[in-house]
């Protein structure tokens, strides 16, 4: 079959008012889904999937991909709403959307995470399409020693994120590493600071994590202190992005999707790192670093450009290669079984029709996102007219709601509860969470790919200079420290310059 007629094929299965259905309730789905602390676009995929078994193989594989870019970007709703990440891959819209919404400018931000999501999504998607097959053979020219290297680079964005105190952010990172270590040692499984409790032993629960250090810190000053944050209520106040606006941070657009598609075509990366990445990117190069934190709409941007531009790259390795990128794509490539379908490079031949409809599909799942999150951004507004003694109520019910139902577990609404508390104290004393959560994330990876490597190598720490990957990884990683030394004393001078005498 040549390439002209499978592409006639697949647009004509894509072409079916039913295809398109599958597609526009998947990314409502998703939205929704996303919006809700704590259901995340795993959970959601994944309840999904039993829905498909009945279907055709193209709208069934469809719908699970339309839940899966409405939930990425669903997840920005609540954190810049009320500061709470719907979902592991918004915790970096929190650090400038949220402070936009007190500003009055909670639409704005709304706007911008949605534009910044359309745009990632279509280069993820265009990407997928033109350079599936190169970028799937160069994931896969990464072993352990080349992880490593990667994620001790990403490691270096906690600087960025780290505010006005880089010591206060470096402490907050020890902590992240130091609660990462909880539970089974995966080389050895050995217990580490398990203390004979059988709930600890697969380690502190991400999400309960994620929303005890930033939702519930709010809600305890709330009730710690109700006058002083009762008339603060947030209107959406002007929900227009401007072009000039949009054009200002197309770059940084830009620069998170390919932050994105590059992490995005590595399986095992996530969402979360890459928008951390391109977000400390983005201050990095940005005239206006300063406002970054503040509420700086180029931040929303680019947090949310990082994490849409992994959507369309997971399913490089998935359809080139038969390898799940992440852990949405690996519920994916169950649908793909269970209608028959083996993804990997003999697709290309045997099934090049549906390899074809789902990249039209694709393409157009990105311009239905922009028209469901338009609405939903309509919809959603509301959260931000109502008085806080009702809102924040209402949240702490979906917080423990949405936590306890990942693993249907109270212990985990323990954890959440107990983060709260920290997340509160580092709230008092003025310490970022953001570091914290980078190196939560970040730490396990970083720890096991180092562990591997070295028992790869018998102990040889030369394997981590093997190639010219991990030397590339290592000279960035370099750069950066240096940059943020000297970046770091120049402010120290220049704040010292102007105390006065």
């Amino acid at each position: 079959m040549s390439f002209l007629d499978s592409l006639s094929l697949g647009f004509g299965l894509v072409a079916h008012w039913q295809s398109l259905a599958a597609l526009f309730c998947g990314i409502v789905v998703g939205v929704f889904a996303g919006a809700i602390p704590g259901i995340s676009a795993t959970m959601a995929v994944a309840l999904t999937l039993p829905f498909t078994f009945a279907l055709p193989p193209i709208y069934g594989i469809l719908l699970l991909l339309g839940v899966y870019k409405g939930g990425i970007f669903g997840g920005s709703i609540p954190a810049i709403l009320i500061k709470t990440p719907g979902t592991p891959a918004s915790s970096a819209t929190v650090l400038d959307g949220y402070p936009m919404a007190e500003q009055g400018k909670a639409g704005k931000a709304l706007g911008m995470a949605l534009y910044a999501s359309c745009t990632a999504d279509l280069i993820s998607n265009l990407a997928l399409i033109l350079f599936a097959g190169w970028l799937a053979s160069f994931a896969l020219s990464f072993g352990p020693p080349e992880f490593f290297t990667l994620i001790l680079f990403s490691l270096t964005i906690i600087a960025g994120v780290s505010g006005a105190s880089l010591l206060k952010g470096l402490i907050s990172a020890c902590l992240g590493l130091l609660l990462a270590t909880v539970g089974l040692d995966l080389v050895y499984g050995t217990e580490r600071f398990v203390f004979g409790d059988p709930n600890l032993m697969g380690g502190l629960n991400f999400i309960a994590v994620l929303i005890g250090l930033f939702a519930i810190p709010e809600i305890i000053s709330f009730i710690w202190n109700p006058d002083d944050s009762h008339d603060k209520v947030r209107s959406l106040g002007q929900h227009h992005v401007t072009f000039a606006e949009y054009k200002r941070s197309f770059k940084t657009i830009v620069r998170g999707s390919l932050i994105g598609v590059f992490l995005g075509s590595i399986p095992g990366i996530g969402a979360a790192p890459s928008a951390f990445l391109s977000y400390s990117e983005a201050r990095r190069n940005s005239p206006r670093k300063a406002n970054f934190g503040k509420g700086e709409i180029e931040g929303v941007a680019a947090a949310e450009a990082g994490n849409n531009g992994v959507a369309g790259a997971t399913l490089i390795p998935l359809l080139a290669l038969g390898v799940p990128g992440d852990v949405i794509t690996a519920i994916i490539i169950g649908a793909f079984m269970i209608h028959g379908l083996q993804p990997g490079p003999m697709m290309f031949m045997t099934n090049a029709d549906i390899i074809y409809a789902l990249f039209i599909g694709l393409m157009v799942s990105s311009v239905l996102l922009l028209l469901v999150g338009s609405v939903a951004i309509r919809l959603f507004r509301f959260i931000a007219d109502i008085p806080r003694s009702l809102l924040f109520p209402s949240v702490l019910v979906l917080c423990v709601f949405g936590v306890y139902a990942v693993n249907n577990s109270v212990f985990d609404v323990v954890v959440m509860f107990l983060m709260g508390w920290l997340g509160y104290f580092m709230l008092r004393v003025r310490m970022p969470a953001a570091p914290f959560l980078i190196a939560f994330i970040l730490g396990p990876l970083l720890e096991d790919n180092f562990r591997q490597a070295m028992l790869m190598s018998g102990g040889n720490f030369e394997i981590l200079f093997r190639g010219p990957i991990t030397w590339f990884f290592w000279t960035v990683s370099v750069i950066s420290i240096v940059a943020l030394v000297r970046n770091e004393l120049r402010e120290r001078r220049s704040r010292f310059a102007e105390e006065p005498a």
